[in-house]
C-alpha cells in the first residue's frame, strides 16, 4: 500500500506536493460511518482513495504526472545511456527550472515500509536514498549522495559497490540494482510493476484476455448492478494490420497483430450479438474497460491511478467504482474528478477530499477539506466547493451580458 508521495519542482509544482493516505484522526459519526472507506496496517489507519478536484489547468493530472515518472525511472532508467535528458519540465518561473526537482515515495511491500527519494536535474540524478523499517526503525539500505558517494547499510544487499560501479547518473541506482538481479531491489521493482497501476489499459490488447477471463462473472454482476441489460459477453480473437516503420524505407509496411473483440448479448435480443466497440454507449464501453482493469486491483489488493475516472459515466456509477475500492480488503485508488456530487462527506471523509489549486503566482497548491478546521459535517460540503469556499474552482465570468460584449469585441 500507498502510505505517502511527495514531490517538487516539477510542471506546475514548484513548492512540495503531499499526497498523504495516512488517515487524518477524525472520530465523528460521520467518519465511523465510513469505516469501510480506511483500512488498517500496523495500527496506522490508511486510506483506501483520495480524489482530487479542481478547476482545468490547477495541476490535477500534473500530480498523476509526477507519480507516473517516478515510477517510470524506477522501472526504466537502467537503460538510459549517455545523452539522455529526462522526459519532464521543472517548475519555469523564478529560475526554478535551473533547480533539481524531488520525489519521495513511502509504501509498504511485503509487510515491510520503504521510503524511497531521488533528486535530479533533466541532465542526471543528483543524489538517491532508500531506507526500510524491518523491525519498526527506520534502517538504511542505500545512500547516494550529491558528489556520487555510496553508503550502504549492513547485510541488506549483495556487492552494492558492484551495482554502483555500473551506474551513471543517467540510472538510478533502485534500477540499476534489480536488472543485476539484487534480491531487495527486485522485490521493490516488481512492487512497482505490478502492483501500482498507472491507469487503465486499452480492452482490445491481448493483455486484457487474462483478466476478463478470470472476473467475467463479476464483470457481468457489475453491469446488472448498474443497470445495464448485457445478460453476456464473448471475446472473439481478430487479426488486423498494423503500421511498423522499416529504416531507410518510406512507404509503410504493415504487419498482423491480434487483437480482442467483445460481443455483447442483451436480455430482450438474446440472438443478436452488439459489437462493444461500435454498438454500445461511451459509458457502457467506459465502464467495462474500468471493470476490467478495477477487479484485478480489489482481488489482488494492488494501488491505481485515474485521470477523469468518471469522465463519461453517470454519478450512480462513479459511486459504484468508489464502492468497489472501498468494499476491498487493501486496495487503493488515487484519482482526479470534476464531479461534484463526489464532495460529499457522507460518501468520502474529509481527509479523502482534496483540492488542488493553482495560485496567483503560477503554481499548484493542494490542501484537503479536513485542513478547514472551520468547516462543520453537517454544511453541504458541495454547495461550498461550488461557491468558492475552498478555493478550487473556476471563476467564470458567464453572464449574458459579458459574452455578448466578448461576441461584439
Amino acid at each position: 500500500m500507498i502510505l505517502k508521495i511527495e514531490f517538487e519542482n516539477f510542471f506546475s509544482i514548484r513548492d512540495r506536493v503531499r499526497i498523504d493516505f495516512r488517515a487524518a484522526n477524525i472520530n465523528t459519526t460521520l467518519a465511523r460511518e465510513l469505516s469501510l472507506n480506511v483500512m488498517e496496517w500496523k495500527g496506522v489507519p490508511i486510506l483506501k482513495a483520495i480524489g482530487l478536484f479542481g478547476p482545468n489547468a490547477s495541476g490535477k493530472s500534473n500530480i498523476l504526472k509526477a507519480i507516473t515518472f517516478c515510477c517510470r525511472m524506477i522501472l526504466d532508467s537502467h537503460l538510459n545511456n549517455e545523452g539522455v535528458t529526462f522526459n519532464f519540465e521543472p517548475f519555469k518561473f523564478d529560475g526554478w527550472q535551473n533547480k533539481p526537482s524531488r520525489f519521495l515515495i513511502d509504501f509498504v511491500c511485503e509487510d515491510v515500509e520503504y521510503e524511497y527519494a531521488f533528486e535530479l536535474t533533466r541532465e542526471r540524478i543528483i543524489s538517491e536514498s532508500l531506507y526500510h523499517y524491518p523491525v519498526g526503525r527506520r534502517a538504511k539500505i542505500f545512500v547516494r549522495d550529491a558528489e556520487g558517494k555510496y553508503s550502504f547499510g549492513t547485510g541488506v544487499m549483495t556487492k552494492p559497490s558492484d551495482v554502483a560501479l555500473n551506474t551513471s547518473k543517467k540510472n538510478l541506482f533502485l534500477s540499476r540494482a534489480s536488472s543485476m538481479n539484487r534480491g531487495i531491489a527486485q522485490k521493490i521493482y516488481s512492487y512497482f510493476r505490478n502492483q501500482f497501476l498507472l491507469g487503465l489499459v486499452n480492452v482490445n490488447d491481448m493483455s486484457a484476455l487474462d483478466s476478463f477471463n478470470a472476473y467475467k462473472k463479476v464483470i457481468l454482476k457489475a453491469l446488472e448492478i448498474c443497470d445495464t441489460d448485457i445478460t453476456d459477453i464473448e471475446v472473439r480473437k481478430e487479426q488486423i494490420p498494423a503500421p511498423i516503420v522499416v529504416p531507410g524505407q518510406t512507404e509503410l509496411s504493415y504487419k498482423l497483430v491480434d487483437v480482442l473483440r467483445f460481443k455483447t448479448i442483451h436480455r430482450n435480443q438474446k440472438d443478436i450479438m452488439f459489437d462493444m466497440d461500435m454498438e454500445e454507449s461511451n459509458g457502457t464501453r467506459k465502464l467495462f474497460q474500468i471493470l476490467i482493469r478495477l477487479l484485478d486491483v480489489v482481488k489482488n489488493k494492488k494501488n491505481i491511478m485515474m485521470d477523469e475516472f468518471d469522465m463519461g459515466l453517470h454519478t450512480r456509477l462513479a459511486d459504484f467504482i468508489l464502492d468497489l475500492i472501498h468494499a476491498s480488503e487493501s486496495s487503493q485508488l488515487l484519482f482526479t474528478s470534476h464531479n461534484t456530487n463526489l464532495i460529499d462527506v457522507k460518501r468520502l471523509r474529509r481527509d479523502q477530499i482534496v483540492f488542488v489549486n493553482k495560485s496567483g503566482n503560477g503554481t499548484t497548491e493542494v490542501y484537503s477539506l479536513y485542513d478547514f478546521k472551520d468547516f462543520r459535517e453537517n454544511m453541504d460540503a458541495e454547495k461550498g466547493y461550488i461557491q468558492g469556499r475552498f478555493d478550487a474552482v473556476p471563476y467564470v465570468d458567464s453572464s449574458a451580458q459579458s459574452i455578448k460584449q466578448l461576441l461584439e469585441d
